[in-house]
């Protein structure tokens, strides 16, 4: 499976706690912006892909112009003729019925819905510019644009679980609401202070301790098992046979390849990267390429390990690895991992590998160590 990620780095205002490479105030630049990513799918020319994601940044800032242009011209220039889903990213503000026409028409099928809250305050304390009311507003946008299409449309809606003022009486509201819409996923991220955001340089001083954040995760995730929801990853709940595919592919360890400033790729056992730098992207977007690396196989064998134990349900089975990487390739990983059973970190069922139950929340140090670190 190969998944193809086009990032669009454009954003109305940088929210509080956002660390991703997104730029205000650089709307000036969509349409040259679109002709660079045009030039650098030429890089991959024919290459199939079996799923499309268009992320940010915000994306639903193409327009209904810009979104068909670009797809359009990407069908042109690669085989995208088996992708099954679609996915665009789009903040509230800025969905529109003409956006999401625009999006069905090139085959969209997959609205992910940067929702964040259904409390004003918390939105207005976390950066966003929609309110709770524009967010209910384009769920139902999506879904009357939707409901005509495939089988397998679909809305996702993101939601921060920590933000100033939050606790989980309000969060509980959110979720609720969220469900009782018939949204079949939803990713649930903690807040995390990262550095060279307005967050990380100054801490809220409401910011739920990091007890409230765990209790509030663990009852997130009772509530929304509670419902019907798989906790298919760590912070993504789906109902059945509704998961996100394209991320499925990249903790699977699969192919893909990304376009755009600060979009990554793994392609033919290579990792690689675009630098972050829209400028220098625009005016040589097939130049932009740094930190490519190889693994050699053992490494390789543990960096897939650790991104298909965040699929909670699923696992890893050191039987497929052993026949991408050789038995030789895996005795030290499968020394770590029957050592973090034993440490009743992990669940063994056979050749099969999960992380134990609950523990979601503390997985990363787990995940280290996996690695080898």
């Amino acid at each position: 499976m190969r998944g193809l990620y086009i990032h669009v780095p454009f954003c109305v205002r940088k929210c509080f706690y956002c660390d991703f490479y997104s730029l205000p105030g650089k709307l000036d630049s969509l349409e040259a912006y679109i002709g660079a990513l045009i030039t650098e799918s030429g890089k991959y020319r024919g290459l199939k892909f079996d799923t499309l994601y268009l992320g940010g940044g915000t994306p639903s800032l193409l327009g209904a112009d810009g979104l068909g242009k670009l797809v359009r011209s990407l069908k042109q220039v690669l085989d995208l003729s088996a992708v099954s889903e679609a996915t665009l990213e789009a903040n509230p503000e800025s969905t529109t019925p003409e956006l999401l026409e625009s999006a069905g028409s090139v085959g969209i099928n997959r609205i992910s819905l940067g929702v964040q809250s259904l409390a004003d305050s918390e939105l207005r304390a976390a950066g966003r510019i929609h309110t709770a009311a524009q967010a209910m507003q384009a769920i139902e946008m999506a879904q009357r644009s939707l409901q005509n299409g495939p089988a397998q449309a679909n809305i996702s809606a993101d939601v921060i679980l920590g933000l100033p003022g939050q606790d989980w009486p309000s969060l509980m509201v959110t979720l609720e609401t969220l469900i009782g819409l018939n949204l079949p996923h939803l990713s649930v991220y903690c807040l995390s202070l990262e550095p060279h955001t307005p967050f990380g340089a100054i801490r809220p001083a409401n910011l739920p301790s990091d007890d409230e954040q765990a209790g509030m995760f663990d009852q997130a995730c009772a509530l929304l098992m509670g419902r019907g929801f798989d906790h298919y990853e760590i912070s993504n709940y789906a109902l059945p046979g509704r998961e996100c595919q394209h991320n499925l592919n990249y903790w699977r360890g699969g192919e893909y390849v990304g376009l755009g400033p600060a979009a990554a790729s793994h392609l033919r056992g290579r990792r690689f990267k675009n630098r972050a730098d829209l400028k220098s992207y625009i005016e040589n977007p097939l130049g932009q390429e740094e930190e490519a690396e190889q693994l050699p196989p053992a490494e390789k064998a543990a960096e897939e390990a650790m991104l298909r134990l965040r699929l909670l349900q699923e696992g890893l089975d050191t039987g497929d690895l052993a026949v991408a990487y050789g038995d030789e390739n895996i005795l030290g990983l499968v020394s770590r991992l029957d050592k973090l059973v034993k440490e009743g970190e992990l669940i063994r069922s056979g050749a099969n590998y999960r992380l134990v139950p609950g523990c979601a929340l503390v997985s990363n140090p787990v995940l280290a160590r996996v690695l080898g670190d």
